[in-house]
């Protein structure tokens, strides 16, 4: 059984230091995809933009910078209101964005309530899948026996 835990919210696109526009957006985790956070990004094009990172990186971008490469994120303040800034790059281009520290905080707990760290892995059914696949066969007791036990001198014969 899977479980969502989704949040809309309007996100600022920051295109210069005095300058920024609001973005609808969509923060889901996904307990079928349990170390990965996805962000919906609807920019009024035909069809939305579609992130998805380590949800490691949002929880400690809540208290500190974290990421490098393709996705960053650190807290800060604008003014009187706490942010967390994200900065996304891609061959298509960059884009810096700022979420409601609240509301992020908010959404992350949630997300750590539903699948505590340290207990994604155990929703993978890996250990399952990976006794199975290393489970004996029947056939198998062909390849594992002694091919030259048959070849050997029993006592007394010469």
């Amino acid at each position: 059984m899977q479980n969502a835990v989704e949040r809309e919210l309007e996100v600022k696109l920051v295109l210069s230091p005095e300058r920024s526009i609001p973005v609808p957006a969509r923060l889901s985790y996904f307990t079928d995809d349990p170390f990965a956070v996805h962000v919906t990004f609807h920019i009024g094009s035909d069809s939305p933009v579609h992130w998805t990172f380590a949800r490691e990186l949002l929880v400690e971008g809540v208290f500190r910078p974290c990421g490098h490469g393709d996705v960053r994120i650190w807290p800060t303040r604008v003014g009187d209101l706490g942010v967390i800034c994200v900065a996304l790059t891609s061959p298509d281009g960059n884009a810096l964005l700022e979420l409601p520290s609240a509301v992020a905080a908010a959404w992350v707990e949630r997300t750590l309530r539903v699948v505590p760290p340290g207990t994604e892995s155990g929703l993978l059914g890996l250990d399952g899948a990976l006794a199975e696949l290393l489970a004996p066969m029947p056939a198998d007791d062909l390849w594992l026996s002694d091919p030259w036990s048959q070849d050997e001198p029993q006592d007394g014969d010469a």
